[in-house]
């Protein structure tokens, strides 16, 4: 009778930890458009319009468009160029604060159409988007939301022209990734020949909640980044950083991302924060944004753009890298350069992950799938997590000699919300464990750069979480 009931109990947590239920969400947690947007992590910024033929940062919108003339403008070198480094796709400036259009556009003669480049006969955002699918790489369209050209702005009229232009650019190119709107609204302009000051409430004259709407319906899959985005925030600077905490929710209800403290108070995200609006980090590899003879010889040096990528990507946001195209209409060749050798060095710090050879093991877990061991899979869609009541545990990873390593990548699985509040890493050596850093958030995904460090182990604890941790990644590298 013993043997029987010692069975029956056996076949029952046998069962029981088969049907381990998963971890219930912890809200916000992404959509499946922000999910893939994050999965790109890498990507360009083209900023190549009315400005780089004026030597400009911002255009006053009384430019004449024979001005652009792009003789050698090449898509393919900048598909290409972007292809070969890595990166998933390129936002191009559709149409900067100056109004004038890459593309034909039917609502206004400020545009390519009369301009001398293709005989008035070229559609760049048709030539970008064709280089883009050639290469396989996503597009993204920038447009401001101000004009300082159009002899509306300010008007309601003008929300009619800047939706008649956002469908032609979300109907005629194919999927969009993203739609980037500039939080720079207002101030003096051409406007149709009143050059005048028109200041504008931009929380309320743009009526995004239309607007976001309109992109919703054409590019159903497209995150929208801007001041009142719904799916992607500004990082709240532009020098390549996000912040060794970086959270990706945030209260968007209460908080405008272009108002003056945005960037001091909340740009770093909020723990309990009601939506999920991730962090983008947008930074241009020269001083400027557009392209300037000047700054030819002020390209980022590597070490500059190698901090930029670990401090961003590596920070739980995305890198959005510019490049000023030059007069040709080509990627400079200093730029190339530099792009090149930032590739070949984010290769080489991630050219063999050294816990693959390793073993996992963990002080808590939830049951069967959710194991030490899912961290080492290298599948997205596996995590370990402990029970519902666990907020601290550690997880081990074990060498199969002592290794020397100098980077730490860890990744949370985000579809269940960012939970991870403070954690360590510790290395043991000679049965001793030190601790190698102490952190906050983790996110979409974490890496640590530290002083070279030999071991025989290294050990995550979680020290606080918002619920039970899930962890889907683990990676240990050497940089040489």
């Amino acid at each position: 009778m013993k043997i029987v009931s010692t069975f029956i109990l056996v076949l029952f947590m046998s069962c029981n930890e088969l049907n381990v239920a998963p971890p219930e969400p912890v809200y916000p947690i992404p959509s499946q458009r922000q999910m893939d947007w994050q999965e790109m992590e890498f990507y360009a910024f083209i900023h190549f319009n009315m400005n780089t033929f004026t030597n400009m940062e911002w255009g006053t919108g009384g430019e004449r468009p024979k001005q652009f003339n792009p003789t050698e403008l090449d898509c393919r070198q900048w598909a290409k160029s972007f292809k070969d480094a890595g990166m998933k796709g390129i936002i191009i400036t559709a149409k900067h604060h100056d109004g004038f259009c890459l593309w034909p556009s039917r609502y206004t003669e400020h545009s390519v159409k009369n301009s001398q480049w293709r005989n008035g006969q070229g559609d760049l955002i048709r030539e970008l988007a064709d280089a883009c699918k050639e290469f396989g790489l996503k597009l993204g369209i920038y447009y401001s939301p101000w004009d300082r050209n159009h002899a509306d702005y300010g008007k309601p009229e003008y929300l009619t022209y800047l939706r008649n232009q956002l469908r032609e650019l979300l109907t005629n190119y194919g999927d969009i990734f993203e739609v980037w709107f500039d939080g720079a609204n207002g101030g003096t302009g051409y406007y149709g020949g009143a050059n005048e000051t028109r200041k504008v409430d931009k929380r309320g004259y743009y009526d995004w909640e239309t607007t976001f709407s309109l992109v919703r319906e054409l590019q159903p899959n497209a995150v929208i980044f801007g001041d009142a985005g719904l799916d992607v925030r500004w990082v709240g600077n532009e020098k390549g950083y996000a912040y060794p905490t970086t959270w990706s929710n945030l209260m968007r209800d209460s908080v405008y991302a272009g108002m003056p403290e945005y960037a001091e108070k909340y740009s770093s995200g909020q723990t309990n924060g009601t939506h999920w609006v991730p962090a983008e980090v947008d930074v241009s590899i020269r001083p400027g944004w557009y392209y300037h003879p000047e700054q030819d010889d002020k390209v980022k040096s590597l070490n500059k753009l190698m901090d930029i990528y670990y401090e961003s990507v590596g920070r739980n946001g995305s890198l959005l890298l510019n490049f000023p195209v030059d007069k040709r209409g080509l990627i400079h060749e200093n730029d190339i350069r530099q792009l090149q050798a930032m590739a070949k060095q984010i290769k080489v710090d991630f050219a063999h992950n050294l816990a693959w050879e390793s073993k996992a093991s963990t002080s808590s877990y939830r049951g069967k799938g959710y194991e030490a061991k899912r961290v080492l899979d290298g599948d997205k869609k596996t995590y370990w997590a402990t029970a519902d009541n666990v907020i601290q545990a550690s997880l081990t990873i074990e060498f199969n000699q002592s290794t020397t390593f100098n980077r730490f990548l860890v990744q949370e699985y985000i579809q269940l919300g960012q939970r991870v509040k403070s954690f360590v890493v510790e290395a043991r050596n000679d049965g001793v464990w030190q601790e190698i850093s102490r952190e906050t958030t983790i996110g979409y995904k974490r890496i640590l750069r530290f002083t070279d460090v030999t071991a025989t182990a290294v050990r995550l604890k979680i020290l606080d979480s918002k619920a039970c941790p899930t962890i889907s990644n683990v990676e240990i590298f050497y940089a040489p």
